[in-house]
């Protein structure tokens, strides 16, 4: 009987720790899907990491693309700016007594694309004073006395003047020579490097020599051939001169 009893408590214990270890393999088993679950976990979280590092790298590349492509338009505005400058521009100056040369003048300057000045006596002439005709006229008496033809202008000096390179500079025919209003402004002036082109208005009188004695009086500047027009020009005539300048 006693042995009947010990048998029988060897087979309640290897079944005892039979159960255990099927308990303990099952208990691994169940585990094991957890860490592949975390490792997959970490993984996207590392590939998410990855892919915003990415993308803020981009977003800062395209920035700095842009600043680049900014800084370049901005160079290049301003090499075309400097571009501009070192070309210069036309500058149409004239002194009108009659409103004709203010015409030719303003259709020279929309055939060119430049600038005006007009040149305004400080004392201005009125209708009497441009009689020719009557022998007490201020404009006969400055003609006879050579000494009173200094006439003092508003203003003889023009703003920003070395951005200049083509010069137009008109006057009426006052006695075959170029109206002296405008010699104040020849003599204030410094034509070194420009190019000078003298035009006149007139009924009847040609150039003449007025485009040289201007010169000789400014001592600078290559002074080209001058045009003569007549009271009644028309502006094509005028653009139709201005083109075949070739400037």
């Amino acid at each position: 009987m006693k042995k009947l009893t010990a048998i029988f408590m060897c087979v309640l214990l290897v079944c005892g720790l039979a159960a255990c270890g099927s308990k303990n393999d099952n208990s691994r088993t169940t585990a094991a899907p957890t860490t592949a679950e975390n490792t997959t976990a970490v993984a996207k979280e590392t590939e998410s990491v990855s892919l915003a590092g990415t993308e803020a790298e981009t977003g800062t590349q395209a920035e700095s693309q842009r600043e680049t492509e900014a800084e370049t338009l901005e160079i290049a505005g301003e090499t075309d700016e400097a571009a501009g400058t070192a070309q210069g521009k036309t500058l149409v100056v004239y002194y009108s007594a009659s409103g004709n040369t203010e015409r030719v003048a303003q259709a020279i300057a929309s055939a060119t694309g430049g600038d005006t000045f007009k040149l305004e006596p400080a004392e201005p002439y009125s209708s009497d004073d441009l009689n020719w005709r009557d022998e007490g006229s201020r404009v006969v008496r400055e003609h006879d006395n050579p000494d009173e033809r200094t006439v003092e202008l508003v203003e003889s000096t023009v703003p920003d003047w070395e951005s200049y390179d083509t010069i137009f500079i008109g006057y009426p025919i006052w006695w075959g020579i170029a109206a002296w209003p405008v010699d104040g402004f020849i003599a204030e002036n410094d034509f070194t490097g420009k190019t000078v082109i003298p035009f006149c208005t007139s009924s009847s009188s040609g150039l003449g020599e007025s485009g040289e004695l201007l010169e000789q009086a400014a001592g600078t500047g290559d002074w080209q051939e001058g045009q003569r027009f007549s009271s009644g020009v028309s502006e094509e005539e005028v653009k139709n001169w201005v083109d075949g300048l070739g400037l």
